[in-house]
């Protein structure tokens, strides 16, 4: 599947060119949709900052939020996550606030990774201006960070940020289902910050608030024993891989970039794992993404690896974000130091 998409959307030629009409009306429906949404909208009496991308596929979001939960809260606010909840099976009922040790299968993995990882509250539902409330209601924190969020117009933002994959870019530049764009890349012009994911070969679109975002492997963490080595540990190894994530083979290519030999196995986005996908047969290591690991850990065997990633941003990125957000936030009367206080 990922070698069909990346034949479709990320060269430079469009197969899917018969279907130039629906990639127009798609994109005229979510002109449409933005812009009833956004007059409807009403903003929230806290800081509200959303990550996302224009692209359809894994670019790199959760990383950058939880970078974010980590930065924001070292500069003393109390960021609260909000996410969708993709992949969960729970009636859409209520927002559930997720813990570390909540079932993936009814918050969705991200989300769950998310609050392992940064310690932080995260709620989800598919709204998430009803998210967004019952954090406020419930005093859980006094910024809100929004997971995969640009395209959720019904909740009103004062910054935004768009992520890309450096490898794919904006792919042949082509609207769904003709290429992977959500929406045209026009709609950069109004975001606040570019973030690129690895190094910037494909097709980036280039904006004055463009940074650069690495994922550094900061250790192997084994999923059933806790047991804990360096990256350097995988250096010649023979390794099994799985991944079911956006863009798996970004997974496998850094695996093989850390000098392991890698047998990949795909699987699609927001997977539901069960012990036979993890059955080996031999007594390779099985590595595997933090997002697959939270749906593998009931049942992981002791070949089960996880390679947990650091992200890393440009030095002039968190400077910036807090200048950007502080003119958004004076620019509609709000006084920042006095919201951290709340």
């Amino acid at each position: 599947m990922a070698g069909l998409v990346e034949t479709l959307w990320y060269r430079q030629r469009r197969p899917l060119w018969p279907l130039l009409p629906l990639s127009w009306l798609y994109q005229r429906i979510a002109r449409n949709r933005r812009q009833r949404l956004q007059a409807a909208a009403r903003p929230l009496p806290v800081p509200v900052i959303v990550v996302g991308n224009i692209t359809a596929g894994g670019t790199g979001k959760s990383p950058l939020t939880a970078w974010l939960a980590g930065y924001l809260a070292e500069q003393g606010w109390r960021p609260v996550i909000l996410s969708r909840g993709y992949g969960s099976d729970r009636p859409a009922d209520s927002p559930m606030v997720v813990t570390p040790d909540s079932d993936p299968a009814r918050a969705g993995d991200e989300p769950v990774m998310l609050a392992a990882q940064t310690g932080r509250p995260v709620v989800v539902h598919p709204r998430r201006l009803e998210s967004a409330r019952l954090a406020l209601d419930q005093g859980l924190g006094d910024l809100v960070l929004c997971d995969d969020g640009l395209q959720h117009y019904y909740l009103d933002r004062d910054l935004e940020l768009a992520v890309f994959d450096g490898a794919r870019g904006i792919g042949n530049g082509a609207g769904l289902p003709v290429g992977p764009l959500r929406e045209p890349p026009e709609r950069l012009l109004e975001v606040d910050f570019v973030v690129v994911n690895g190094e910037a070969t494909g097709p980036v679109p280039t904006h004055p608030g463009r940074y650069a975002m690495t994922l550094e492997p900061s250790r192997v963490r084994n999923l059933a024993t806790g047991e804990i080595q360096s990256p350097d540990w995988l250096r010649g190894k023979d390794c099994a891989a799985l991944a079911g994530i956006g863009n798996p083979q970004r997974f496998f290519d850094q695996l093989r970039a850390l000098g392991a030999a890698v047998e990949g196995r795909a699987f699609a986005d927001h997977h539901r794992y069960t012990e036979r996908d993890i059955a080996m047969g031999d007594n390779r290591p099985l590595l595997m993404t933090a997002k697959d690991a939270v749906k593998i850990r009931p049942f992981a065997h002791d070949q089960c690896w996880v390679l947990d990633v650091e992200p890393t941003l440009s030095p002039g990125f968190g400077p910036a974000l807090e200048q950007a957000l502080h003119r958004k936030l004076t620019g509609r009367g709000l006084e920042p130091t006095s919201l951290r206080e709340t």
